[in-house]
């Protein structure tokens, strides 16, 4: 896609020519109110801005666009009043009130040729995000690709602070929008196209350009070193597996992150076949490995002062007469049995092929993210990611994620549940023999996976991180990009505080 062109500026927004001036209204106490930085514009409409805003019957409500006619008054063709919701009760909103906000301005402005913001002066960062994100649209297979993003933006800077640095903000977060975009146009790319070899070059691709290490394993290295998980998975499609590392070693390096993704291309379920209703949308479960990717690039982008690897392990999961079978005993790296009683629990058995090698690096901290479990929907929502793994972390995972608008909550690995994976033939089998807590489960059959000693962190994002309704806030439909920005907060909160 195109982004929008975005800038810093201190001009009074209501001396900026453009086609149109994005000011911030709330649900006050009150009634409408407008938000911070709109001072300049309610005075260039002699104090009787809310006034037209609510005549054309404007609420403030979260999401809620209304433009108006400036009619001169404003060196802006018009004023598009965003909704922000409820501010606190120190009138105060936050930088997700924000980044939706600058989200649904940008969708609105699809077309137009120049914007100015005065949302940045409320939360610089996430209106770059949102801005960046709202803006997205995957038309690369579409003959009519509709209005492109708005072409230019600028966002009014902050009162506090210098101009160097909010262009650093901005920087930094329009790099991290740009890593989220990535990972939409991955998931968003049909599976005939986006494959195991194809996703592995695409990735390498990606990692290149930024200088970055880049080993990809093919199916005759998979079966020479002994990943028996992604080969068992990958045996049945004509397209063979492949397994991606990506490492980035940063200025100073300190701590040591291992990300590991889900790469699978498309899932059909294998031989215990998924019902067609709903398949087309298993062209997203690969969303972590791209999450990963992207992260992993990100961290190289913004110099973190850490050393960052990426694994992606990448399979298509079909029937055919070499696909792996219920009742199958797969050999995984590192030695470990699996009895495979479902071909859908697929996942779980390459993501722990890469676990096992990663660990064999010696990581401080593992971050694993995957759409993993439709358990994770029934338990959370489309919208809220399950966090699991070693306690404390994995509360820091959740904490870090919800701080940046990524919906996340920490979930248990109840130990009674191992016992429910045992298998009569293997050291393990891929799921148990009934429904219930199924995350979990999920969960608990990776930690088994993970070397002694290593921190963890398994982030199930089956719902979060592809979106099958209407747009919102900055949220598109189709791939998310969910969790990349998870990842980042905990990456710079990791090179911050070890």
């Amino acid at each position: 896609m195109t982004a929008p062109k975005l800038a810093i500026t201190d001009s009074d927004p209501s001396s900026t020519a453009a086609d149109a001036v994005v000011v911030g209204t709330v649900q006050g106490p009150d009634g409408l109110a407008l938000a911070a930085g709109s001072e300049a514009v309610n005075a260039a409409f002699d104090g009787a801005l809310l006034d037209v805003l609510d005549a054309v019957g404007a609420s403030g409500k979260a999401d809620e666009v209304v433009t108006v006619p400036t009619l001169g008054k404003l060196a802006a063709r018009a004023v598009l009043a965003v909704g922000l919701g409820k501010p606190a009760e120190d009138g105060s909103v936050t930088e997700e009130q924000v980044r939706r906000a600058s989200g649904a301005a940008a969708r609105a402005l699809a077309g137009r040729k120049r914007a100015v913001t005065t949302l940045s002066t409320l939360h610089l960062g996430p209106a770059v995000e949102g801005t960046v994100l709202g803006a997205y649209a995957f038309t690369a297979y579409k003959s009519n690709k509709g209005d492109g993003p708005v072409a230019r933006v600028d966002l009014v800077a902050p009162a506090e602070g210098t101009i160097r640095a909010h262009r650093a903000t901005l920087k930094a977060s329009t790099a991290i929008a740009e890593a989220v975009t990535a990972t939409r146009d991955l998931v968003n790319t049909p599976p005939n196209d986006l494959f195991p070899a194809s996703f592995a070059e695409r990735a390498a691709a990606l990692a290149k350009a930024e200088g970055l290490e880049v080993e990809v394993l093919d199916e005759k290295a998979l079966r020479k070193q002994g990943f028996g998980g992604i080969l068992g998975v990958g045996g049945g499609s004509s397209r063979p597996p492949r397994l991606v590392r990506i490492t980035y070693r940063g200025p100073k390096a300190g701590k040591k992150v291992a990300l590991v993704g889900k790469g699978i291309t498309f899932d059909t379920g294998g031989i215990s076949i998924k019902p067609a209703a709903g398949m087309d949308e298993m062209t997203s479960d690969m969303g972590g490995a791209a999450a990963v990717i992207a992260t992993v690039v990100l961290a190289a982008k913004l110099k973190y002062p850490l050393e960052v690897t990426a694994w992606a392990p990448m399979a298509e999961n079909m029937p055919s007469g070499t696909a792996y079978r219920p009742g199958d005993v797969l050999t995984m790296y590192g030695g470990k049995t699996v009895e495979v009683l479902n071909t859908d629990a697929e996942g779980r058995l390459i993501l722990s092929d890469a676990i096992v090698r990663a660990c064999e690096d010696g990581p401080d901290y593992l971050i694993e993210t995957s759409t993993l479990t439709g358990a994770q929907v029934v338990s959370l929502g489309k919208r809220t990611a399950g966090v699991m793994g070693t306690d404390e972390f994995r509360d820091r995972v959740a904490a870090l994620g919800r701080a940046v608008g990524e919906q996340a909550w920490a979930m248990p690995l109840p130990d009674e549940l191992r016992g429910d994976l045992d298998s009569k033939v293997a050291d393990i089998a891929n799921v148990a023999g009934h429904r219930f807590g199924g995350m979990l489960a999920a969960g608990v059959f990776l930690r088994e996976f993970v070397a002694e000693g290593v921190t963890w962190a398994h982030i199930d994002v089956a719902g979060p991180s592809f979106h099958t309704g209407a747009p919102y806030g900055y949220t598109t439909k189709g791939g998310t990009g969910v969790p990349v920005r998870t990842l980042a907060a905990v990456l710079a909160d990791i090179a911050a505080n070890g």
